[in-house]
């Protein structure tokens, strides 16, 4: 058994552990506030603007059925595949990296194609140190993202490089804010747009009840207003439909890719606040364990010096 002086170094070692904890898990607290706030106030609006995305998919075809945008158009075969993997900077958030990256993985593992990473978060780094892939560009990711304009470059960097050929097909793998308790990775379609994908597209973001804008329903709805050519509508476009798809797809893009960034926010900082409980609440166990082996230590210390003591004077008597 370790000595009582032992015991006691331990138990004031865990003790500050405990402060350490207890004190990153207050941190995270006010952050996971103010990120929960931020994705909620947008994911409303990001919800409607991908119905739109759908919408204009659907709506924007020529002639010969095929899409009037090239960010519209399905690829027959995908040698090429992207993701913009969406980490933390820092550790201490549980499984909330591991997670995500597992994910992604395996996503590109499942298209049996080459496999290329753009990172938002120091922590994706281990795809290229671990897993050997190729990281084509490392964006720096903040604790608070407050506007759009901070996701653009990527946004724009992606798109150029999808149009360019570069690319068969683009993911966001990120993680969605369930709530403070659970976050759960995604891996979905970013491009080509395509409104059939129903369990890859990147269709609404925080999946909102309250909305239900999703691939049924909008089937449900078409099925329940267009039946027997009751009602018949188009888009018009103005000034052409490649001038508006031009300036309104990217732009729709970008709030998706900011929207998923919110989520992963707020769910990373839901991560480790659960994590650092999680830890704060192991350290007091640790300690009550502790407290009590050096009681029975010093009991066992004090019952032995009696003994001594009690020996000592039956030999002198």
């Amino acid at each position: 058994m370790a000595s009582s002086r032992d015991i006691k170094n331990r138990i004031k070692s865990i003790g500050n552990t405990k402060k350490i904890t207890r004190a990153m898990e207050l941190v995270s607290a006010a952050k996971m506030r103010k990120a929960i706030e931020a994705a909620l106030k947008t994911r409303t609006y990001a919800n409607l603007s991908w119905a739109t995305v759908l919408n204009l998919a659907k709506a924007a075809n020529g002639h010969d059925g095929r899409p009037l945008h090239p960010l519209l158009e399905q690829k027959n075969k995908l040698e090429r595949v992207a993701v913009i993997l969406i980490t933390a900077n820092r550790g201490l958030c549980g499984g909330f990296n591991s997670a995500i990256i597992k994910k992604a993985i395996e996503s590109v593992k499942s298209h049996q194609s080459a496999g290329e990473f753009f990172l938002i978060g120091k922590k994706g780094a281990v795809v290229h140190k671990n897993f050997g892939y190729e990281v084509v560009a490392d964006f720096p990711k903040l604790d608070f993202i407050n506007e759009v304009s901070e996701v653009v470059p990527l946004a724009q960097m992606v798109i150029k490089d999808y149009l360019a050929g570069k690319y068969d097909k683009i993911m966001v793998a990120y993680t969605d804010y369930i709530n403070a308790a659970k976050q759960l990775p995604r891996v979905k379609q970013f491009l080509p747009i395509d409104i059939k994908e129903t369990g890859q597209s990147l269709g609404i973001t925080g999946a909102d009840s309250r909305l239900g804008l999703d691939q049924k329903f909008i089937v449900e709805k078409e099925k329940k207003y267009l039946q027997h050519d009751q009602f018949n509508y188009e888009y018009i476009f103005e000034p052409s439909p490649a001038e508006v798809l031009d300036e309104m797809l990217p732009r729709l893009l970008e709030i998706q890719l900011y929207q998923a960034l919110l989520e992963s926010n707020a769910a990373e900082h839901s991560a480790r606040m659960s994590a650092m409980h999680q830890a704060t609440e192991a350290a007091g166990d640790m300690v009550k364990e502790l407290t009590l082996s050096y009681n029975k230590a010093r009991q066992a210390g004090i019952t032995a010096e009696i003994a001594e003591i009690s020996a000592g004077a039956n030999a002198l008597a």
